[in-house]
């Protein structure tokens, strides 16, 4: 009988499975609707949770997630499966409804339609996630990362 295609290899009793190694990292941003300060002090927490269930039921691991209050970024490992529109649908049609039935917001919460998304080099994943940690230090000294806080461009 001819052997199976590899899929594993036994050695001395152990099973080594063969799998693609990906290795996708991405920086989102975006905006509340005009950049109005919706994000209160109040619902970031669960803001933020819930946007990161939703990135991880894609299978998404988030590495960073933080923001100021008319906007979010998100640092995540990208699994192969699943594209970047797909996911920032997700996680901001999930996130939005969530906050305007749960958390009842004085006024009605939305996010702009644009948004960004950066890919990050493997060698720059801690840079990027203590730059998303800090980010209210970053606006309240007015150090910023210009091209990472852009969430369109104007032609």
């Amino acid at each position: 009988m001819p052997p199976l295609p590899i899929l594993s290899h036994f050695l001395k009793g152990f099973c080594i499975v063969r799998r693609n190694k990906i290795s996708i990292y991405v920086h989102f941003v975006w905006t509340t609707w005009d950049r109005l300060p919706l994000i209160t002090p109040e619902m970031e927490t669960r803001l933020y949770r819930n946007i990161s269930a939703s990135a991880i039921s894609l299978g998404c691991k988030v590495l960073a997630i933080n923001g100021d209050r008319d906007h979010v970024h998100v640092f995540l490992a990208l699994p192969s499966t699943v594209s970047i529109a797909k996911l920032v649908k997700k996680m901001k049609g999930t996130s939005s409804h969530f906050v305007n039935d749960q958390l009842h917001p004085p006024a009605h919460f939305k996010w702009q339609g644009y948004y960004g998304a950066f890919s990050v080099s493997r060698w720059d994943v801690q840079k990027i996630i203590a730059y998303i940690n800090a980010q209210k230090e970053h606006h309240a000294n007015d150090d910023l990362w210009a091209e990472f806080e852009e969430a369109y461009v104007t032609d």
